[in-house]
C-alpha cells in the first residue's frame, strides 16, 4: 500500500531531476502512479467489504475456503495461499471465528493441530457479498476494453515478476 496520496506536482519533480540527475523520472513517477492507484483499488475494497463488516484479510479467508470441496483448510495452507504470515493469519481466524464465520476442527491425533471449516453463516456471508463484489468488478473492469486490460494486467505480470529489482541491486 502505498501510504503518499499526493504524487509529485511537475515542480517537485523538475527539483528532484537537479538534485538527483541520474534518477530515471519518468519511470519513478511511473512506478509511483502504479502504487497510487492499486493502493486506490485496494481502498475502494476495503469500502466495499466494509459496508459488508468485512475486512479483505478475513474475506480472501473466506473465499480461499470456498475453493475447497470440503470447505476445510489448515491455518498454515490458508497463510500460504493468502501470501501472509501464519501469526496474520491466526488474527484472521480469530476475528472469523468470534464472528462465526468459521470453526475450528481440532485434529483427533494431535491436540495441537486444528484446520478451519467455513460454517452455514459464513457460507450465507459469502453467497452474501460475492455476487456484489461480481457485479462491481466487472463494472470497474468494464472501464477499459478488453485490449486495454490484456495489456495492464500483462504489464503488472512482468513488473510483478521482477520485483526483485526493487529488494536489492542487480
Amino acid at each position: 500500500m502505498l501510504l503518499l496520496k499526493k504524487l509529485a506536482s511537475p515542480e517537485v519533480v523538475k527539483k528532484f531531476q537537479e538534485k538527483y540527475p541520474d534518477a530515471d523520472i519518468p519511470s519513478i513517477s511511473d512506478f509511483m502512479q502504479i502504487m497510487r492507484s492499486a493502493s486506490d483499488l485496494s481502498e475502494a475494497l476495503n469500502k466495499l467489504l466494509d459496508e459488508h463488516a468485512l475486512l479483505q484479510g478475513r474475506w480472501w479467508v473466506l473465499v480461499l475456503l470456498t475453493r475447497q470441496d470440503d470447505l476445510i483448510s489448515c491455518p498454515s495452507s490458508l497463510a500460504e495461499d493468502a501470501g501472509v504470515t501464519k501469526a496474520t493469519m491466526t488474527g484472521f481466524i480469530s476475528g472469523l471465528e468470534r464472528e462465526g464465520y468459521i470453526t475450528r476442527i481440532i485434529d483427533p491425533l494431535d491436540r495441537r493441530k486444528y484446520c478451519i471449516q467455513l460454517t452455514e453463516a459464513g457460507i450465507n456471508k459469502v453467497n452474501q457479498v460475492m455476487p456484489i463484489f461480481y457485479k462491481r468488478v466487472k463494472n470497474l473492469m468494464d472501464a477499459i476494453d478488453s485490449k486495454q486490460r490484456t495489456e495492464v494486467v500483462e504489464g503488472i505480470r512482468v513488473l510483478a515478476q521482477h520485483q526483485d529489482l526493487l529488494k536489492a541491486d542487480k
